[in-house]
């Protein structure tokens, strides 16, 4: 009876170290990306998620709509994400409270050094397009009061409600860096989802809104780009950011990744946004079917 007892429970330890070897194994293998809570961020994950899948053996779990930009970033930090889409202006004066710079080179070539050295992390080759801040009205409306520019719309600010997400209240790059460089002031400021700003302004219910470059309701909702004159923000290139301990375990990410560096114009990025926001198609259908268009996956 001793003797079956131990061959027993020889037996069950060899199932739980196996078992716990298999599972640090899949862990392993598992990579985490996240992603902000709008709707390009959600497009970029998934074409990381699907050229990953399909050039390595990697398996890769999806953190979508996490939530604004401090929440991901904190989240790659941590470990409790692997990779993430950030863009480099962002970076440079949200996350890392620099100075301005508008080469756009100049700007990825800073960010990727103080990464690397201070945070380990590793940017990648940015995907292409330059999703940039821009101010956005109704054409009539612009056409009326005469705005072109962010100075035009100084003269008028004082009249008019401005929606924006909460974070750009808050952001260097954002209200609070417009009102020292323009000295633009609202009459009053509405906190709004990103994906509600633009059906807002068309609906009359704010004036102005922080829209994005590559954003394909701007000529779907007829709204104005306004010229940032003073040349306040900065580039927004987009790219691939990874912890470095990752790359140095799995190498074979940044070969993957790098593969869809210089793929996206800003064009074909506001397309594949107005896939979904327009179209109501899922982020999922549109990333795996543009990954095919261009031959990047099978």
């Amino acid at each position: 009876m001793k003797k079956t007892a131990w061959l027993l429970l020889i037996c069950m330890l060899a199932v739980v170290i196996t078992g716990c070897l298999t599972s640090k194994t899949a862990d392993s293998n598992r990579i985490i990306i996240g992603g902000k809570n709008f709707t390009e961020q959600d497009i970029l994950v998934y074409l990381m998620k699907y050229i990953i899948e399909d050039k390595t053996k990697l398996t890769v779990e999806t953190k979508p709509f996490l939530g604004g930009t401090n929440v991901v970033a904190q989240a790659l930090e941590r470990g409790d994400v692997h990779i993430y889409p950030e863009y480099t202006g962002t970076a440079l004066i949200n996350l890392l409270n620099l100075p301005l710079i508008n080469d756009p080179q100049a700007v990825y070539d800073k960010v990727s050094q103080v990464y690397k050295e201070q945070k380990h992390l590793i940017w990648l080759k940015p995907f292409g397009f330059n999703n940039t801040y821009t101010l956005s009205m109704r054409s009539d409306q612009a056409k009326q009061l005469g705005i072109e520019s962010y100075s035009d719309l100084v003269k008028h600010a004082p009249n008019l409600t401005l929606g924006c997400t909460q974070e750009f209240l808050e952001r260097p790059d954002g209200y609070k860096g417009l009102q020292k460089t323009y000295g633009m002031n609202f009459k009053s400021t509405k906190g709004l989802d990103p994906g509600l700003t633009y059906s807002a302004v068309r609906d009359g219910k704010v004036d102005v809104i922080d829209a994005f470059a590559t954003d394909g309701r701007i000529p779907a909702f007829n709204l104005k780009v306004l010229k940032d004159n003073k040349q306040f923000f900065p580039p927004y290139y987009a790219a691939p950011v990874v912890r470095e301990d990752i790359l140095k375990k799995h190498p074979e990410i940044a070969d993957a990744l790098n593969l869809l560096g210089g793929k996206l114009d800003d064009q074909q990025m506001a397309q594949l946004n107005a896939k979904v926001d327009l179209e109501k198609n899922d982020a999922k259908d549109v990333a795996r079917d543009w990954l095919k268009q261009q031959g990047l996956i099978k």
